[in-house]
């Protein structure tokens, strides 16, 4: 009876001790360099994601540009220059 107490308890203390060091295990991994070390990939992705973006929308506003322009040239017009009043739909200060 006794023998069978304490097989039982033994099982129980190694199976808590080894559960205590699983937890401090995954907790020191929460805690430590993995979770920042994931932020700062995400993070640089989102940052390449978004530079791409910039420079699809560049392009994109460059094309257009250059489609207007030679529109207007087609009809005998001459462009604004880049940055001129009337390209900014005559917004003066």
């Amino acid at each position: 009876m006794i023998g069978g107490f304490l097989g039982r308890a033994t099982g129980l203390v190694a199976s808590g001790v080894v559960g205590a060091v699983a937890y401090d295990g995954v907790k020191k991994l929460v805690r430590g360099d993995v979770i920042h070390g994931a932020a700062v990939t995400v993070t640089s992705w989102g940052l390449r994601g978004a530079r791409v973006a910039e420079t699809g929308a560049e392009k994109a506003r460059l094309t257009t540009a250059d489609i207007l322009s030679e529109a207007r040239g087609k009809l005998g017009e001459q462009s604004p220059p880049p940055g001129s009043a009337a390209s900014a739909n005559n917004h003066e200060h």
